[in-house]
Formats: structure tokens, sequence, C-alpha cells
């Protein structure tokens, strides 16, 4: 029997690992149902959704090299109902946008970003040293104080 991509038959779970299932098929060879075909939903075991020995609807999604057949359960699933968006204020109700807190773009830190309002890599590199430098000697005062409080 050849089989042929977009074909769909019924198969016997015959293993199951961490990455997926194997369905025996028709003609006696073995296919993997990869984690990501199983369910729509998101699989954290493949147990928990198809048990050794269950017969299961198949899709061949592909054959590789050396016969290795590519299967999917999902895709002979009936699609997942659409996704509910939030409903939209009414008219004339909508808030105003929120405004956000801290320093307008551009300034952090104490930094002003230039007329254009970009900064070149050399100065946030610039930045970036100063402020890290800053932080080591902070942190090894604080190492000191704490270190000489102990004695």
């Amino acid at each position: 029997m050849q089989l042929e991509v977009g074909e769909i038959f019924e198969g016997k779970v015959t293993g199951i690992t961490k990455f997926g299932a194997f369905v025996a098929m028709p003609d006696g060879r073995n296919g993997l149902v990869h984690i990501s075909e199983i369910a729509n939903t998101y699989v954290n075991e493949v147990s928990d959704f198809v048990k050794e020995g269950e017969t299961v609807k198949v899709k061949v999604i592909g054959i590789g090299d050396g016969g290795k057949v590519n299967l999917s359960i999902k895709q002979t699933l009936p699609p997942p109902p659409p996704r509910q968006s939030r409903p939209r204020p009414a008219e004339g109700s909508e808030r105003p946008p929120m405004r956000r807190s801290g320093p307008p773009r551009g300034e952090q830190r104490g930094r002003v970003a230039g007329p254009t309002g970009d900064v070149s890599f050399e100065d946030k590199l610039k930045q970036f040293m100063q402020e890290s430098d800053s932080r080591i000697a902070d942190n090894k005062r604080y190492a000191d104080h704490r270190s000489k409080r102990r004695k």
C-alpha cells in the first residue's frame, strides 16, 4: 500500500514518548504524531490526550527520507471556535489614552537625546560603562561597609 500526503486513516497508538505518539498504519509501518500535531490546544503531556492501544484518526502530513511518516491528529479534528475579541466601547464613551509615567522617551537617567532623537552606539556604550562602573563602586563600598561592621 502506497501512502500519500493528505490521506486520512485510523491507526492504533503503539507507543508514547515525550515528543509524540507512534501510530501503527494499515500497511504495518509506524508513523509519528509529533506533540504539536496532537490537539488544537497546548499539549504538555502526550498521555493526557492519547493512550497506548487507543485507535485514533490520523492524517499523513509528510513522508520523509527513509520512509519516515509524519502524522497529525489535529488536522483531522474540527477547527477550534474563533477566539472572542474584547467588546469595543460604545462611541463617545471611550476613555482617553493612558499616560506613560516616568521621563519622556529619549530622556533616561539624565541623558537627553540629540535634536534628531537618536543616540549613537558609542554614546550608549559610554553611558552604559559609566553606569556600570558606578554600580560596581557602590556595591564595593556597601560590601566594605558591611564587612567593617562585622569586625
